[in-house]
């Protein structure tokens, strides 16, 4: 991997307010640490890393670190982590690690597949990625940017396992050498493809909750009368409820007139017994 150049100050002030003034000055805080000196709190250009990370593969860079200040002219540095706003995604901190020419440094890289799979072409499969990186191990100058696995010769079922990758010169591949890295997959049926449609088609959990409190709600009360039917006649001698909402009647109030047209109240049979509270005719 061939390393590039990264200015970098020290940086004094570590509390959170001192870090937004920094990025509002179009700064990032970072930090280097390693076995070669204690971690020292730094800043670097946003601008130049954002155009270092916009040029690289992925965010594996070997630096050559030039701290101001720093009796040693250049140190050697790899990116190690790198904060993005959840938002904006701007850069909000970065992680360096000091390594060692001499020393050999582990970290994870992407894979990339050449050349289109014989069971993609000829049989309609589909390529995977069951790995998109893969952890190496080599001296800082034998890094490799990415993996590349070439995948011409895969038929359907078939797969690439890590123990079956030539790695690069003086680069070594950990991990199980049993494990999948790419595979074709066969097409998918017309019955995996509607069962596929089905599971998509059935309804998001909070329907469900919704429905099912609407029909606790209705097992409280009386049972609503079905589309098209009458409402339930109420039992013979009983007073009929009165709208929810209306006022019930004063105590001692005098019953309301019949409406204009509607037959009399009966009168009471021969000899009955006048209503309690009703005057005796004199």
């Amino acid at each position: 991997m061939k390393s590039v150049q990264l200015n970098a100050s020290p940086r004094t002030e570590t509390r959170r307010g001192g870090s937004k003034k920094l990025r509002a000055a179009g700064r990032v805080p970072a930090v280097i640490y390693g076995r070669q000196a204690p971690p020292q709190n730094l800043d670097v250009n946003e601008e130049e890393v954002e155009n270092l990370l916009h040029h690289s593969v992925s965010e594996n860079l070997l630096l050559d670190l030039a701290v101001a200040n720093d009796p040693r002219a250049k140190r050697l540095a790899m990116l190690r982590e790198v904060q993005h706003h959840p938002l904006h995604g701007n850069i909000l901190h970065m992680d360096l690690q000091e390594v060692s020419e001499t020393e050999k440094v582990t970290l994870s890289v992407p894979v990339e597949t050449t050349g289109e799979a014989a069971g993609v072409k000829t049989g309609g499969g589909t390529l995977e990625h069951v790995m998109f990186k893969l952890k190496i191990r080599a001296l800082p100058k034998d890094l490799p940017e990415f993996i590349t696995i070439d995948v011409t010769h895969l038929e359907i079922g078939k797969a690439v396992h890590i123990g079956e990758i030539k790695p690069p010169a003086g680069v070594e591949i950990l991990g199980d050498k049993h494990l999948s890295v790419v595979a074709v997959a066969a097409p998918m049926t017309e019955e995996q493809e509607a069962a596929a449609a089905a599971e998509a088609a059935e309804a998001v959990p909070g329907e469900v909750e919704m429905l099912k409190e609407k029909k606790e709600e209705g097992e409280e009360g009386a049972a609503p009368a079905k589309p098209g039917e009458k409402a339930a006649a109420p039992a013979k001698g009983a007073a009929a409820a009165p709208a929810k909402g209306a006022a019930a009647p004063a105590k001692g109030a005098a019953a309301a007139a019949p409406a204009k047209g509607a037959p009399a109240a009966a009168a009471p049979a021969k000899g009955a017994a006048p209503a309690k509270g009703a005057e005796k005719k004199k």
